[in-house]
């Protein structure tokens, strides 16, 4: 799943290369991607981009005021070709299984939306404003927006009988951070994934606060001017904890084990983090 250090990269790889860029052709290759039915994406030909904005995990494109929104769901990617180069293979080497969902042709180059999923998580939308996309209406504090203060995360934590993990995964609580990003950040914070939020210490709380800053700002920092297409494979290489299961833990040499209950999907250092 892309979050928001991978999608903050495709919006400054995009708004370098379209701001000024026109349409000149498009092509939606999977009907149940698209989502505003009554508004064809062929309705964006002849017009040209002056914004590209992430809001968390999605990315707006700003066409003369009509609004692009991509939402690239659990294993939605971009692809970009130049004009006058062959069709990019990295992306397709690195994810056999991705299937093109839609096409935007600039007069410079192809953007290609992607899927790489069993079943399909790319959304599309075509709208006026982009609150006006469901998932990006009930989108919480930007998980990498330098005014996040320990005092918004004292806020969204407090009193909630909920298990941390999946609190930060909470988008309406704080945008942008998926399963990867949350078990990096509570293992950089020495915290138990599976702790609920109304039990941590004024401590924790501020040591979760770090870890947070500190992980994002990092893997921010570590993914710009990295291809497009490369970008989850430098995700998935400089992850610590996440998808590590069976090997010695960075912290304390011990095992890294499966989250309990998440047949899985998140990964922990019991030693680091079990206290």
């Amino acid at each position: 799943m892309p979050e928001a250090p991978e999608v903050e990269a495709l919006a400054l790889f995009l708004r370098e290369r379209l701001i000024g860029r026109e349409v000149v052709g498009t092509e939606l290759v999977e009907g149940r991607a698209w989502k505003t039915r009554g508004r064809p994406l062929d309705q964006l030909v002849g017009h040209r981009v002056t914004a590209v904005t992430r809001f968390g995990k999605h990315i707006d494109l700003d066409l003369d005021g009509a609004h692009l929104s991509l939402g690239f769901g659990r294993a939605g990617w971009a692809t970009w070709t130049d004009a006058d180069a062959a069709p990019q293979l990295a992306e397709a080497a690195a994810s056999p299984a991705a299937a093109v969902i839609a096409r935007v042709v600039f007069d410079d180059g192809e953007l290609g939306i992607t899927d790489a999923g069993e079943w399909l998580s790319v959304q599309l939308h075509l709208v006026d404003e982009p609150r006006e996309v469901p998932s990006v209406a009930k989108l919480g504090p930007d998980a990498i927006d330098p005014d996040y203060s320990l005092e918004m995360l004292r806020a969204a934590l407090g009193g909630r009988r909920k298990q941390v993990k999946a609190l930060l995964q909470e988008q309406e609580t704080l945008a942008g951070i998926g399963n990867a990003y949350s078990d990096e950040i509570l293992f950089a914070a020495r915290l138990s994934p599976v702790a609920h939020a109304s039990s941590l210490t004024d401590d924790e709380v501020t040591r979760l606060f770090a870890a947070l800053r500190d992980t994002l700002a990092n893997a921010v920092a570590s993914r710009r001017g990295v291809p497009i297409a490369e970008q989850k494979a430098a995700k998935v290489a400089a992850m610590k904890v996440h998808g590590r299961t069976g090997e010695p833990c960075p912290g304390c040499g011990g095992v890294i084990e499966d989250i309990p209950g998440t047949k899985g999907g998140g990964q922990w250092c019991p030693s680091c983090q079990g206290g």
